[in-house]
C-alpha cells in the first residue's frame, strides 16, 4: 500500500528549480560519493578540487566494508563490488600460532560481501565515470579554496585558479577535502585536536602468487620475519598483496631499497619466488577529530574532519557514512521535506561516529605499540596466555572491523522501551536490532516496482515505514499523511509483503503489532506499535518540531 504523497525513486527526481548547488570541496572518493548522492537526489552539484587533475599514486584506501558497498551501489558503482577482492574471514597469529579468526556476521541475507579490497584509484575511477554522465555535477578541477564565508543567504568560496580569484556561490558546502585539508579548516576556524603516533609503518604492495591467502586478511603479532613488531596483509586484486609492517625508528625507504634489505624482507614473508613491487610507502598514524563538523552551512565529512589508525578501515568506510548523512540531509531540507534543524543532526550523529572511531583505533593502536614498559609486558602476558587459553584471546587487539555507527542516541530517533540498546556489540557481531541502527538487508518485494529486489533499495527512495500483521496499515498511512511536507517521498508497507521469505523479519525478530519507520540512509529511526507514535516519530526523523 502506497500512501499519499506517493513515493518516489531519487533516481528519477527531477532537478531542483535554478538555484544555488551545493558545493562540495574534494573531488576524493567522499567528495565523489556525496556528489552522486545529492544528484540522485535531484540536488545540483559543484565539485571543486585544488588538483589540476587526478593523481594516480598507490592503492591507498583498500578496505571497503560491505554498508559502504551498498551506499555505492544506490548510485551505480556496484562494480566496485564485484571488482575487488572479497574477503570475510580475518585471522590474527601471535608468532607462528594462530590466536583467533573472525568470521564477519550478516544479519539479514546481503548479496554483497563483508569486505572486499580494491585500490582506491580504482575505487575513484568507477565513480568519475559515473560524475562524468552525471548532467547535475559541475566538476572543477583546479580550483584552491582559500577562503569560505557563510551566512543565512547561502556560502561564498573564494577559490584560486590558473586564471585568478575566482567566487563559487552554493546553497551548502561540503568540505571533504581529505587528510590534507587543513588550510580548509583553518579558514572555516576549526580546530583538529588529537594526537600523532611517533611509530614508522612500512607499506608494500606486492605482486605474488600466495595460495591460500586470497580471501583472508592476516595479522601477526610478534612473527619470526618482524620480531618484536607487528605485520597485517591483505589481498587484492591481479594477485597484489598489501603487507603492512611496524618498522624500527629511523627506517628509511630509499636506503632499503638501496642496500636490499627490502627485498629481504619481503622474502621473509612470501619466500622464494618471483614478485614485483607495485607501491611503497612509509607512513605515521593519527588520531585527531575537528571540534565542530558543522560551521554554518558548511558540514565537514571524510578525513578532513577525523583522521584515524587504519587498523579496523574505519578511515574511508567512515567517510562514505559521513557522505550519505549529509547529502540526504541536505537534500531534505533544499526540497522543503524537513526542518533545517535537520542537519543539526549531522554534527551530533557523524561526531558521535568520529569519537566511536577515534576510541576504537586509538585502543587498538595502545596495544599494538605500548607505551610504557608496564603497557609492554601486559600485551606480552595477553599474547601468551591466549596461545593457550581462547577466552584470554577475547583481550588481544588487532583492530576493531568497520562496521555502520548506530544512531541510538540521536535526536532524531525515537527510543523504544521495549527495545533498549545492549551497547556495542562483541567484534564481528552484529547490533541488536533497536532503533539506530542499520536495516539488516536481504530479499524484497517492492508491490509497484518489479525492478526491486533487495530491502535497501527499497530503503534509499525516501522514508519508509513497515507494518507488522497485527498492525492496521490504513491508520499508519493516514498519520503519515498527516505530519507529511508536500511531496514527501514515503511509503507504508507490509512487512509480510516486502519481505514474504521472512529474511528480515526474522534479522529484526519483529513482533506482529510492531511498525518500523526507517530512514533514508536505512537506519532505523523508530519502532513503535501505535499510528499515533508513527507520526511523532516521522516529525521527529525530520526535525519538524
Amino acid at each position: 500500500m502506497t500512501t499519499a504523497p506517493a513515493a518516489a525513486d531519487p533516481r528519477g527526481t527531477p532537478a531542483l528549480p535554478p538555484t544555488e548547488p551545493v558545493a562540495v570541496v574534494g573531488n576524493g572518493p567522499v567528495g565523489q560519493t556525496t556528489a552522486l548522492l545529492l544528484a540522485r537526489w535531484g540536488v545540483p552539484v559543484v565539485l571543486l578540487d585544488a588538483r589540476r587533475e587526478r593523481d594516480v599514486v598507490g592503492s591507498k584506501a583498500i578496505c571497503q566494508q560491505r554498508d559502504v558497498l551498498d551506499v555505492w551501489a544506490s548510485i551505480g558503482a556496484g562494480r566496485i563490488a564485484q571488482e575487488g577482492v572479497t574477503w570475510s574471514v580475518a585471522r590474527t597469529f601471535y608468532r607462528d600460532r594462530e590466536l583467533f579468526s573472525i568470521e564477519l556476521e550478516d544479519p539479514g541475507s546481503s548479496p554483497l560481501p563483508a569486505f572486499v579490497n580494491i585500490s582506491q584509484a580504482r575505487t575513484e575511477e568507477v565513480l568519475d565515470e559515473l560524475i562524468a554522465a552525471q548532467q547535475l555535477i559541475d566538476v572543477r578541477w583546479g580550483h584552491e579554496v582559500v577562503t569560505v564565508e557563510s551566512s543565512d543567504a547561502g556560502v561564498r568560496l573564494g577559490c584560486r585558479t590558473d586564471d585568478g580569484e575566482v567566487t563559487v556561490r552554493a546553497a551548502w558546502a561540503v568540505a571533504c577535502a581529505g587528510a590534507r585539508g587543513g588550510a580548509l579548516r583553518a579558514a572555516l576556524g576549526v580546530d583538529f585536536d588529537g594526537r600523532s603516533f611517533d611509530d614508522a609503518f612500512l607499506i608494500c604492495d606486492i605482486r605474488a602468487e600466495l595460495p591460500g591467502w586470497e580471501n583472508e586478511r592476516r595479522f601477526y603479532f610478534d612473527p619470526p620475519w618482524n620480531p618484536g613488531r607487528q605485520v597485517l596483509i591483505h589481498p587484492c586484486p591481479d594477485s597484489v598483496y598489501r603487507i603492512d609492517w611496524q618498522v624500527e625508528p629511523g627506517f628509511d625507504l630509499d636506503a632499503a631499497r638501496a642496500d636490499g634489505s627490502l627485498d629481504r624482507r619481503i622474502r621473509q614473508v612470501i619466500g622464494d619466488q618471483d614478485y614485483e613491487v607495485v607501491w611503497s610507502s612509509v607512513y605515521r598514524f593519527h588520531a585527531r577529530r575537528a571540534d565542530r563538523l558543522r560551521v554554518g552551512r558548511v558540514l565537514l565529512a571524510g578525513d578532513v574532519a577525523h583522521l584515524v589508525a587504519p587498523f579496523g578501515a574505519r578511515g574511508l568506510n567512515s567517510g562514505v557514512g559521513d557522505a550519505e548523512n549529509a547529502a540526504w540531509k541536505l537534500a531534505f531540507v533544499l526540497r522543503g521535506w524537513a526542518g533545517q534543524a535537520l542537519l543539526d543532526s549531522y554534527e551530533i550523529e557523524r561526531g558521535a561516529a568520529a569519537d566511536e572511531n577515534l576510541e576504537v583505533t586509538s585502543r587498538t593502536m595502545d596495544f599494538l605499540v605500548p607505551q610504557s614498559p608496564q603497557a609492554y609486558r601486559r600485551r606480552l602476558e595477553v599474547l601468551e596466555a591466549a596461545v593457550h587459553d581462547p577466552a584470554a584471546a577475547r583481550d588481544v587487539d588487532s583492530g576493531r572491523l568497520a562496521e555502520p555507527f548506530w544512531y541510538v542516541s540521536s535526536p532524531l530517533t525515537t527510543p523504544c522501551p521495549h527495545r533498549p540498546w545492549p551497547g556495542r556489540p562483541q567484534r564481528g557481531r552484529a547490533p541488536e536490532p533497536v532503533p539506530g541502527v542499520v536495516l539488516p538487508d536481504g530479499p524484497a518485494v517492492d508491490p509497484e516496482d518489479p525492478g526491486v529486489t533487495r530491502v535497501r533499495e527499497l530503503c534509499r527512495r525516501g522514508l519508509l515505514v513497515l507494518t507488522g500483521p497485527a498492525a492496521d496499515r490504513t491508520a499508519c498511512a493516514d498519520a503519515v499523511r498527516d505530519v507529511a511536507p508536500p511531496g514527501l517521498p514515503v511509503r507504508v508497507l507490509a512487512l509480510t509483503a516486502v519481505d514474504p521469505r521472512g529474511v528480515l523479519s526474522q534479522a529484526l525478530r519483529a513482533a506482529d503489532d510492531e511498525i518500523w519507520l526507517v530512514r533514508p540512509d536505512a537506519h532505523v529511526a523508530a519502532c513503535v506499535r501505535a499510528p499515533a507514535e508513527l507520526a511523532d516519530a516521522v516529525r521527529r526523523v525530520l526535525a519538524l518540531g
